[in-house]
């Protein structure tokens, strides 16, 4: 049996979809758009075994954009399972990332955390879903909308305002992707369900846009009192006025049955300020997972708000450059980070290090989960000030 782990040529395209969907039960629709010099895959004897891409993504890093590598179409066919072939190819893949120098972070969702996690990925940001009806939209504390709302059309001027409108909501965020236009058109601005229609509208005050949503409006398949489902792609606000007035927006629904929101971020405002919040039926599930492939080049081109001296050592099976003590200095203009014989503060698994960097758990939640060796107590209130983060990590795309 002869086993390598290489990209995809142009000519195996083909297969590597067929591959991907088979073991993601996807339509091969749901998986296009990879260039084949994205893939590393393993082939058994010729056979195109397990299939693996990674988008060149940019992200939002704290109030920074950084390059990073979006990990997608995962999955190794029935009959060549347990045979080590994602270890292997996620171990070259970290390779090439730590070689080319030029993205030290791999996102991705999982379809199962634990198959990651034993990479040293972690959960580093927390999706949450709402299901709700448009009467229970009633605020605590009524406020006037100043403004108004009006229909987007379908030209580049109004494309390039919800761009314009996203960059600026994203500007100090952690987790949140640059799109492309391709990212718009096949996610948010994606054709909605057959007879369905898609919804886009801007809110304004005195003509400054402050705010956009887009949803999508599907009819009732059973019985017209069940009302029509609908389901937001996007909510996005400069003001806390825009933020009530999109949501006031959907209150009026009244053909509606049930809104559905199922990418929400942890911190989203709405449980707080609504008269009935259990109305929302919120869940919870593991967000973005992330694995820091190299700790000396993506530690500091993270936005930090204070000024501290950390210094840490590192365990990581998989990336062995990443093992040893660092010592991370960081102020509001900038960051570095070098090696060093100092003693440890803290001891940490490269898995734990990424949800500190994403601002998803501090350095005393982890130290109380037992997520890490505490070498000096003293330390914890500055780790917890020095990664503490502008808003929760979240990423509203999927890719």
């Amino acid at each position: 049996m002869v086993v390598e782990i290489r990209p995809a040529r142009p000519e195996e395209m083909e297969e590597f979809y067929r591959v991907a969907s088979t073991a993601l039960v996807l339509t091969q629709g749901q998986i296009q758009g990879i260039n084949p010099e994205w893939t590393l895959c393993a082939f058994e004897d010729g056979k195109l075994a397990t299939a693996y891409a990674a988008w060149p993504l940019t992200m939002r890093f704290n109030g920074e954009g950084i390059p990073v590598a979006g990990v997608t179409s995962v999955g190794t066919l029935p009959i060549y399972r347990r045979r080590g072939y994602l270890r292997k190819i996620t171990t070259r893949h970290f390779e090439l990332l730590h070689e080319q120098g030029e993205r030290s972070i791999a996102i991705l969702y999982a379809s199962r955390a634990a198959i990651y996690q034993r990479y040293g990925y972690a959960v580093v940001s927390t999706r949450n879903s709402y299901h709700v009806e448009p009467r229970f939209l009633q605020f605590v504390l009524p406020v006037p909308v100043p403004g108004k709302f009006r229909e987007l059309g379908g030209g580049d001027d109004e494309f390039g305002l919800l761009v314009d409108l996203y960059r600026r909501f994203r500007v100090n965020r952690i987790g949140y992707s640059h799109r492309a236009r391709a990212m718009w058109e096949a996610g948010v601005l994606a054709h909605p369900p057959a007879g369905g229609l898609l919804g886009k509208v801007v809110y304004e005050e005195a003509g400054e846009p402050l705010g956009y949503t887009v949803y999508a409006l599907e009819a009732p398949t059973t019985s017209p009192v069940l009302g029509q489902r609908l389901t937001i792609r996007d909510v996005i606000w400069l003001s806390a006025s825009a933020y009530k007035a999109i949501w006031n927006y959907y209150a009026q629904m009244d053909l509606v049955g049930e809104i559905v929101w199922d990418r929400v971020p942890s911190d989203d405002p709405l449980p707080h300020l609504l008269l009935e919040p259990r109305m929302l039926h919120t869940t919870s599930a593991d967000g973005l997972l992330g694995r820091i492939v190299d700790i000396e080049r993506a530690l500091p081109k993270r936005l930090y708000t204070e000024e501290a001296t950390l210094i840490f050592e590192v365990v990581d099976d998989l990336c062995p450059w990443n093992n040893g003590r660092w010592k991370l200095e960081t102020s509001i203009a900038e960051a570095s980070i070098k090696r060093t014989n100092e003693k440890p503060q803290l001891m940490i698994p490269i898995s734990t290090l990424a949800m500190f960097v994403f601002g998803q758990i501090s350095a005393t939640e982890a130290v109380r989960m037992q997520r890490l060796d505490l070498l000096d107590p003293d330390v914890l209130p500055i780790w917890d000030k020095a990664m503490r983060t502008l808003y929760r990590p979240f990423c509203a795309d999927i890719f």
